[in-house]
């Protein structure tokens, strides 16, 4: 329970550098005179994992504005579910620095609108209004009114007219600690560069300065000009306060917290186990076993894995960008998210696929939450940004990507998934799961909730996937690995032998391998089908178990998957082949656009009998 501060406008970092280092944080100064160098703790933009103090990974604009928003998010649901009388156990403030770069991104306006909806009581935002970006002006492509803009967007404005008046800053603040039903914009106005030879100029922004520029900005603030580096013992004094005062903030915090958990039964010890950011001991006893189960979607099948654990893992928490029937995505025995009522799980992210991407973020870096989040694959590209600071950030975020294929069917090429997989492999730290049946799914959902230090996006299927026989092939805890033996190879009496042909897929091209493998091995050509749900999990195996996978003495092979063909030949070598899509979809039925593209078992034997 403490305060968090975010610096969305990540360029300005070195202030947020100085400020951890005046109140004590495991930052010396030494790491100051080294910024923005190689391994250095003070890189160009702050990154969480890099300097202790740092809430947030910064830089692209917008991004720190929306990861705000998530974190009041989840501190709106851990004190709907946790708070009760006398016991304010989560209780604080969210604040922000954010740029007019900031407010230009669109995610700033698709979070915004979203909080103000949410009446995010707790976020106190300021809005350095400097009027100028690299270019100049600000009035060169930005002339909106702002306060109006967040006044409509549900927020309070407050206003500040000189940012060196600190009597003022501290009024706006106490003002808006007051207003209890929305959350709150403090338009600053301030002078870029102040006291510098350019102030109020763009080259003030974004140009280095120069020694003798540096000396005269020492003079104009009354400061010594052949000082370095120096911090006047009365002020360090003065911050180093923060020191004791935060430790006795957490004392008192940590004693309310064991009286809470005394007196507040199993409340009190969901909340001690929530806080430990991990699952709750024996919570994979109730992902659904699928013994009896039917064809459908792997998107279903999600649906299904999502409702089975919500009541063992309470810290999830998700929804999707209005399209929760399609993604199944709802948890049904929970309510909606939703202004005066935060403890519901099911959260309405509105169609702002960007705003939703880093929102979660945010509220997964805030801590005893695992978000999720659903959309179309295709629209993963409208969310690109947020997604990558997930990977970077290292933070345990899930992307819930249905309609994964030219599968999607009348929707058409605008909306069915082509290059998507290709791009978002790309993306390091990334784990993109497509699995082939309901236990894939079961064990990717599995997979994802353990990952807590990295992302993870799936990539589920419109159309039905064939049913595999568990019993009679590998167990789908083989997708822990990425990719793993399906069924082995046969000859023409149905006896395993030596394979003379892999073919390896994803999703629901699975089903068709398996019956184009029937044939080939009925046909005196042994061929292997290998499942391959994961290539990041696989790339981490050791090379022992990558070659029982794909032996190097085979060289036939043929990968299945309605994707483009992009990085398949690290796996099927230049003597193997792809059955892809490298160009658009159509619209028609699933079935008749699978058709058309080639994915049939005729066309797939055929192309197997090539290579061998």
């Amino acid at each position: 329970n403490r305060d968090r501060f975010l610096l969305s406008a990540g360029h300005g970092s070195m202030l947020l550098y100085s400020l951890l280092h005046l109140t004590g944080y495991d930052l010396p100064i030494s790491e100051l005179k080294r910024f923005r160098q190689l391994h250095s703790e003070t890189p160009g933009h702050p990154e969480n994992f890099m300097t202790k103090g740092v809430e947030i990974t910064t830089g692209p604009l917008g991004q720190g504005f929306a990861n705000g928003v998530g974190m009041a998010m989840a501190q709106e649901h851990l004190a709907a579910k946790f708070n009760q009388k006398g016991f304010p156990i989560i209780d604080h403030h969210i604040y922000c620095i954010c740029s007019d770069g900031d407010l230009m991104e669109g995610v700033s306006y698709e979070s915004a609108s979203l909080a103000g909806h949410l009446k995010l009581k707790n976020l106190i935002y300021f809005y350095d209004d400097n009027s100028i970006t690299i270019d100049g002006s600000t009035d060169l492509a930005f002339s909106e009114d702002v306060t109006k803009r967040f006044e409509s967007c549900g927020w309070h404005v407050l206003v500040v007219d000189d940012g060196n008046d600190l009597k003022a800053i501290e009024k706006a603040i106490k003002d808006a600690h007051r207003i209890k039903d929305k959350p709150k914009l403090i338009r600053v106005k301030t002078i870029i560069g102040f006291g510098m030879p350019k102030a109020g100029t763009s080259k003030a922004h974004s140009d280095a300065p120069g020694e003798e520029a540096v000396k005269e900005t020492k003079r104009n603030l009354g400061w010594d000009e052949n000082k370095h580096f120096y911090v006047p013992k009365e002020a360090s004094a003065h911050f180093r306060e923060a020191i004791k005062r935060g430790a006795k903030f957490e004392k008192d915090w940590e004693a309310l917290v064991v009286k809470y958990e005394k007196t507040h039964g199993d409340l009190g010890k969901t909340l001690q186990e929530t806080r430990k950011n991990k699952l709750p001991a024996g919570w994979e006893k109730s992902l659904p076993k699928f013994d009896d189960v039917e064809a459908k979607a792997t998107r279903a099948y999600s649906g299904e894995v999502i409702n089975a654990i919500a009541d063992a893992v309470p810290q999830l928490i998700g929804g999707s960008a209005d399209l929760a029937p399609s993604n199944n995505t709802t948890i049904k025995n929970s309510h909606d998210f939703e202004a005066g009522k935060y403890d519901g799980r099911n959260i309405h992210f509105g169609i702002r696929e960007h705003a939703m991407g880093a929102t979660m973020n945010g509220m997964s870096l805030y801590g005893s939450v695992i978000p999720f989040g659903g959309t179309f694959q295709t629209f993963s590209d409208y969310m690109r940004p947020a997604i990558r600071l997930a990977a970077l950030s290292g933070v345990q975020t899930i992307f819930v990507f249905t309609h994964d294929s030219i599968g999607l069917g009348e929707d058409g090429p605008t909306h069915q998934s082509v290059e998507h997989l290709a791009a978002l492999r790309a993306i390091p730290k990334l784990a993109v799961i497509r699995p082939c049946d309901a236990h894939e799914t079961r064990e990717a959902w599995r997979a994802a909730l353990e990952r807590d230090n990295a992302p993870t996006a799936f990539a589920f299927s419109r159309q039905k996937v064939a049913l595999i026989d568990r019993k009679k092939f590998a167990d789908a805890k083989g997708l822990h690995k990425g990719a793993y033996i399906l069924a082995e190879a046969e000859d023409k009496q149905g006896k395993a032998s030596t394979p003379k042909l892999i073919i390896v897929a994803t999703g629901s091209e699975v089903g068709l391998a398996m019956q184009a493998r029937e044939q080939l091995n009925a046909s005196g050509t042994p061929t292997r089908v290998v499942s391959m749900p994961c290539w990041e999990f696989f790339d981490e195996q050791t090379t022992k178990y990558k070659e029982s996978v794909f032996p190097s003495s085979v060289k036939a092979r043929l990968a299945i998957e309605a994707g483009v063909s992009l990085g398949w030949s690290k796996y099927v070598g230049d003597a193997g082949d792809t059955l892809t899509v490298d160009r658009f979809g159509a619209s028609a039925p699933g079935e008749d656009v699978f058709k058309e593209f080639g994915f049939t078992v005729e066309n797939v034997v055929k192309k197997a009998k090539k290579l061998v």
